[in-house]
């Protein structure tokens, strides 16, 4: 079968090596006789998978030994209650959808506070972060690295006066280095350059466990019950693990992150210059945040956008329709999409922006 090319924000696409991996292991793992979804996540084969996947992991993003790895279920916005509940007040950066559903689940608590974001300007830019302006009682300031709406990304970590940075990277996450030690907190739902959705990877420095939490916070929800039993106090999302593994395996065949960033720079780089370079199409987001992952633009005459997603789906360039809360068109390319699929769609569009001039 012909595969489409889906630039879908997520669930995305996946290498095809990887998925040519899962089909043939499918129903006998590792000479098992079993599938690995059969496989008990007690068993050495799942184990040795789990640890597998850790240790890529930490090669691919250097991370150090002060850190943990954690799997966990609930995707990243299990994350957004989670972490107020461990680590206390955060200070949050306000850049987009996701920042601002984090946010509102520490309100809830009565541990968050926004100081600062970008919606003066519709999320069109990254806002400078002046570490005098934090909320003096905040415990950790949190951002969302990368905005898979807006189109916008943090190209550095802003400074917290100290607080340790809590980072949601779930659109951008192993798309480029990333030096961890400059983070408290790293989380990341798997569907957008990890694996299949139902995974939350979390890499945190262990100092920020905390040791004692109010009887009000279920085991569930403290890192420090994940820690001690090596994210196997209760079944993990076993074949999301498991796929995590063979993207993390790819990503290292395929030369680890640097060279992962080149060709993603690449990609989002001949994306944006067809944009540019026609009077047609707009991306009005600041070019110095221009995120690599997920580039979104209108059609100058918008009622020729859905026109333009039918002629899209039908020539295989899927999932083009922006998110429904702001409309237009994005186009996300993950690790997975490969330099071809760009360069379709921008085939595409310099063709219909002939066809309809």
């Amino acid at each position: 079968m012909a595969r489409a090319y889906n630039f879908c924000a997520g669930p995305a696409m996946l290498p095809e090596e990887v998925l040519q991996k899962v089909r043939h292991e499918l129903l006998d793992y590792a000479s098992s006789g079993m599938s690995v979804m059969e496989l008990s996540h007690r068993s050495d084969a799942f184990k040795d998978i789990l640890s597998e996947a850790e240790e890529r992991l930490r090669r691919l993003l250097s991370i150090p030994e002060d850190y943990c790895v954690l799997f966990l279920q609930g995707g990243a916005s299990l994350q957004f209650p989670m972490v107020p509940m461990n680590l206390g007040k955060g200070a949050y950066v306000i850049t987009g959808r996701w920042a601002q559903k984090a946010y509102e689940a520490a309100k809830l608590q009565g541990r968050g506070e926004a100081f600062a974001g970008s919606a003066d300007r519709d999320f069109e830019y990254i806002p400078k972060i002046d570490p005098s302006e934090i909320p003096g009682d905040a415990d950790f300031v949190h951002i969302c690295d990368n905005n898979t709406l807006y189109g916008t990304k943090f190209f550095k970590p802003p400074e917290t006066g100290g607080r340790p940075l809590v980072s949601d990277m779930s659109s951008c996450i192993l798309s480029a280095p990333v030096d961890v030690g400059k983070y408290g907190l790293i989380y990341a739902g798997a569907q957008k350059n990890i694996g299949p959705a139902g995974l939350c990877v979390v890499i945190m420095k262990k100092s920020l466990i905390p040791e004692d939490l109010p009887g009000s916070v279920p085991l569930m929800l403290r890192y420090k019950t994940y820690y001690e039993h090596g994210s196997l106090y209760n079944t993990p999302p076993t074949f999301s693990v498991y796929v995590a593994n063979l993207v993390f395996r790819w990503l290292e065949e395929k030369g680890g992150l640097a060279a992962m960033e080149e060709v993603n720079k690449a990609k989002a780089q001949l994306l944006y210059d067809a944009i540019e370079e026609s009077a047609f199409y707009v991306n009005k987001i600041s070019p110095r945040d221009r995120s690599i992952m997920n580039v979104p633009f209108r059609l100058r005459n918008r009622t020729l956008e859905p026109l333009f997603l039918a002629e899209a789906e039908k020539a295989g360039l899927n999932n083009l329709k922006g998110h429904w809360s702001v409309g237009g068109i994005r186009a996300s390319i993950y690790n997975a999409m490969p330099m071809e699929g760009v360069e379709a769609l921008v085939s595409f569009m310099r063709e219909f922006e002939k066809n309809n001039i």
